[in-house]
């Protein structure tokens, strides 16, 4: 996977890719032509207009076929507004592009500098180049809104009025959401807008329902050789307050209006863990509905049959704005001196595979790395920050120091959201800045830090000294 810097570009693979923006924020995508102008209001995607030849929008993640875009389309504009328009993007944690290609590969994470004034911010676009399509790293503010934005673009916008008042428009200007919209198809996983007044969610699992859902769902993990799952309340009391917040808000999401993401929410419970899954859906009118929606495409199949995870929790909420079913399954094995100590091996041996397929010797595992490593991926988690440089404004050696380490040369890679420790050393290979740490010759000894939780759900630390 790589990590893109702004106005980088990224050769994309034929077929469907995938992008997704986690958190408080509305992912909206622009259809353009070769002057940069839309054919119509139908090439603006977004909640209330959830797709176009192409391209269909399904909660945070928006997924883009450039072989189905209309004819004479050339690049699709990923856009990304606060989820809550009077809360400023830069009082919101910076939104963070999720790239991936068939079969839920990974293949780019953009990161972009935190916005100050900025209302939108183009994040990012597929482009063509030739016969292929490209990805480019934007992260562009703009700050007359998405109206303004959208406007600017050549899509009709009107501002919401009365029902009785407004003009007809297939667009009504987002942050002001229409009395009436069209509805999702049940189990679409895609935002809801309201469609009459606030109701109180209510939240009821009861037992019956959680004893079919375990029963549907150790059937579908026997079918695919993964051992069952048990229940865990503490999950589904995690999982029951994000399904009552996504309710409430009437719109999926990993983090709810509060700003707590779901990952947030299990750990709250005093549940800690090693791996970590989670299914946000909304439509399902019961158990064997929701099993269904979750096997009927591969990652949402991949998170249920996952081997790796031993416990379960799931809640639905009914009510809210939409009147729908919002629900939260949750996924995870729970954290172990031992299952710690296994990821933390693995990440350590990738990375010396990567070092002995350069010719490099390999890096010998320090105790007092390690001890900074653990307790600064801890740190990022409880905090819910994400930097080399903590909010004191520590940097790595000065952390390495703290620990006791005498080192003179300190290196430091970290990531997040990543869930394997597979996944997490293909990150960073793919990273040049990564790349160079962990292939750094000068570097001898290493030390890994894992925790989960925080907004992203997982966060990685490696230390390097010599």
């Amino acid at each position: 996977m790589s990590e893109m810097v702004t106005g980088g570009n990224l050769p994309l693979p034929d077929g469907a890719v995938t992008v997704r923006v986690p958190g408080p924020f509305d992912v909206s995508a622009l259809v353009l032509d070769e002057g940069g102008r839309v054919g119509g209001d139908a090439d603006f995607v977004f909640y209330n207009q959830p797709s176009a030849p192409g391209t269909r929008l399904s909660g945070d993640t928006l997924t883009v076929d450039p072989r189905r875009l209309r004819a004479g389309a050339v690049r699709v504009t990923v856009v990304v507004s606060p989820a809550d328009p009077a809360t400023p993007l830069g009082r919101l944690p910076p939104p963070v592009l999720q790239v991936t290609g068939a079969g839920g590969r990974p293949l780019a994470r953009f990161a972009p500098p935190r916005p100050r004034q900025e209302t939108v911010l183009l994040l990012a676009e597929i482009y063509r180049r030739g016969d292929g399509w490209k990805l480019r790293a934007l992260g562009q503010g703009y700050a007359d809104g998405l109206a303004g934005l959208a406007r600017d673009f050549g899509v009709d916008v009107v501002d919401d009025t009365p029902a009785a008042a407004a003009p007809p428009s297939p667009f009504t200007a987002p942050g002001a959401r229409p009395a009436a919209v069209p509805a999702f198809p049940a189990g679409s996983g895609g935002p809801r807008p309201p469609t009459s007044g606030p109701r109180s969610p209510t939240a009821s699992v009861p037992s019956a329902d959680l004893a079919a859902f375990l029963t549907l769902v150790n059937s579908a993990r026997a079918q695919a050789g993964s051992p069952p799952v048990s229940h865990d309340p503490r999950l589904t009391e995690a999982a029951r307050v994000h399904a009552r917040a996504m309710a409430a808000a009437g719109r999926l999401g990993v983090e709810g209006p509060d700003g707590v993401s779901v990952f947030q929410r299990v750990t709250a419970t005093g549940y800690a863990y090693i791996t970590v899954g989670e299914h946000l859906v909304s439509g399902p009118r019961d158990p064997a509905e929701f099993v269904e929606y979750c096997l009927r495409t591969e990652q949402p199949r991949r998170i249920l049959q996952d081997p790796a995870v031993t416990e379960a929790g799931m809640a639905y909420v009914g009510g809210g704005r939409s009147g729908e079913m919002y629900w939260t399954a949750l996924w995870a094995r729970p954290l172990t001196p031992a299952g710690l100590a296994r990821i933390t091996d693995e990440v350590v041996a990738l990375t010396n595979r990567e070092r002995t397929g350069a010719g490099l010797p390999p890096l010998a595992v320090d105790p007092l790395l390690a001890r900074a490593a653990q307790a600064y991926s801890a740190d990022m988690a409880v905090r819910a920050f994400y930097s080399h440089t903590s909010p004191e404004g520590t940097q790595p050696w000065d952390r390495a120091a703290a620990a006791g380490s005498t080192r003179r040369s300190i290196g430091e890679n970290i990531a997040c959201g990543q869930r394997s420790a597979a996944e997490v050393v293909e990150g960073w290979m793919n990273s040049p800045g990564h790349r160079a740490n962990i292939l750094k010759p000068a570097f001898t000894h290493i030390g890994i830090g894992f925790a989960g939780g925080g907004p992203a759900g997982t966060y990685w630390t490696q230390l390097f000294g010599a």
